[in-house]
């Protein structure tokens, strides 16, 4: 018979299963392949995310800056206050460090949020007018904000938010070592001078501000109020001969 009729008379049989020639024992146990062994690198240190409330954060943070381009970068990465997620920009000191004469305003404006500059704007123009007219210009100084980030709508910065960002203004007085403060604004004021001397302030005079190291102080109205309130400008007026009699002197 040939292939094909054998091949027939197998289905006619029943055999619909193809076998192999040597018998298959399907009960054997099958040998696993061996298990690939991966290399592993070393692994990468992730460093732990800092600890501590905000303010305990932020002090870690500055204490770290040992110039102030550290502490600047340590201000933009800082996440710890809600303002960074609704501010602009984050305004740092601008001006000459070796200057010796330290300029604080209050929170940032709308353009200082804008342009990431201190001293901008209406505020910035007033300032530079009372500079000059005691003979000073604004490079001849170091000009901060209170706090580094505007809060909403421009409205004064919370009790909360200036103690969380304070750690940088402090390390900013530390690392620029200043011989003399200018605080514009009440708010900047009760934030670095004691309570004490707050208190018996009769009109412009030195103050000893003691965070962190102890620097002579004069305590100014701010440059909104001096806008809004121009009888504030005799005060004003008058803090700045002092200014000027002391750089004098010195």
């Amino acid at each position: 018979m040939d292939d094909f009729a054998l091949l027939r008379l197998q289905i006619e049989w029943g055999a619909d299963d193809a076998l192999d020639t040597d018998p298959v024992d399907r009960l054997r146990e099958v040998a696993r392949a061996p298990a690939v062994q991966v290399s592993r690198s070393a692994p990468v240190a992730v460093p732990e995310p800092m600890r501590g409330s905000p303010a305990e954060r932020a002090f870690a943070a500055a204490g770290q800056a040992n110039s102030l381009d550290e502490l600047k970068a340590a201000i933009a990465a800082f996440d710890g206050c809600a303002l960074r997620d609704t501010a602009g920009h984050p305004v740092f000191a601008e001006g000459y460090a070796e200057g010796g004469l330290l300029l604080i305003g209050e929170a940032p404006g709308a353009d200082e949020d804008r342009t990431g500059h201190p001293f901008a704007g209406r505020e910035g123009a007033l300032l530079d007018k009372m500079l000059a007219s005691i003979g000073l210009t604004r490079d001849l100084m170091l000009l901060s904000p209170l706090i580094p980030w505007r809060p909403p709508g421009g409205r004064p910065a919370s009790a909360g938010e200036v103690a969380i960002c304070l750690p940088f203004l402090h390390r900013l007085i530390a690392l620029a070592r200043p011989t003399r403060l200018v605080l514009l604004g009440l708010q900047t004021a009760n934030a670095l001078l004691p309570v004490a001397a707050r208190r018996r302030r009769t009109g412009p005079a030195w103050v000893d501000c003691a965070a962190p190291v102890t620097v002579p102080a004069l305590a100014l109205p701010g440059l909104t109020a001096l806008l809004k309130n121009p009888p504030e400008r005799r005060e004003a007026w008058a803090g700045l001969r002092l200014l000027r009699r002391t750089l004098d002197r010195t």
